[in-house]
């Protein structure tokens, strides 16, 4: 199965995960979206996800659907890390994933926009899987 169809139709979080210097994993769902090979995401320069990935910068992440019939895109990936003070992936992943539906929260977020970090998840290793074919919905 080709990733890239599922990916730019997805609009389930994805989960990233990254190993932390006491050698535990710490797990982030982040909204995402997919350009050219590649993921990108956003969060608040202070989360733990940030902290973690500007010291280890290898990852692993799931874009999966939770409903039969259950389909999905796994794998590992390298991390880069950038400024999104200007507010433009925000933008584009609030228009997204919210669109119009929830403007107090989008206007609570792009408040916070100067202290904004890109994520670029660069894919190492990609698995998908569609189960469509041998399951139903119920």
């Amino acid at each position: 199965m080709d990733p890239s169809p599922f990916l730019q139709e997805s609009r389930i979080p994805l989960r990233l995960s990254a190993v932390d210097r006491d050698g535990f994993p710490v797990i982030c769902s982040l909204w995402f979206l997919y350009k050219d090979g590649a993921l990108y995401c956003v969060s608040h320069r202070k989360s733990k996800i940030i902290q973690v990935l500007q010291e280890r910068p290898q990852c692993g992440f799931e874009v999966a659907v939770n409903d039969i019939p259950y389909r999905g895109v796994r794998g590992k990936a390298t991390a880069s890390l950038s400024s999104d003070s200007d507010g433009s992936l925000l933008s584009r992943l609030l228009d997204r994933y919210l669109g119009d539906s929830n403007p107090q929260l989008a206007n609570w977020l792009l408040s916070r926009k100067a202290d904004e970090i890109a994520i670029c998840l660069q894919p190492k290793t990609l698995s998908s899987w569609d189960f469509s074919g041998r399951m139903s919905k119920a």
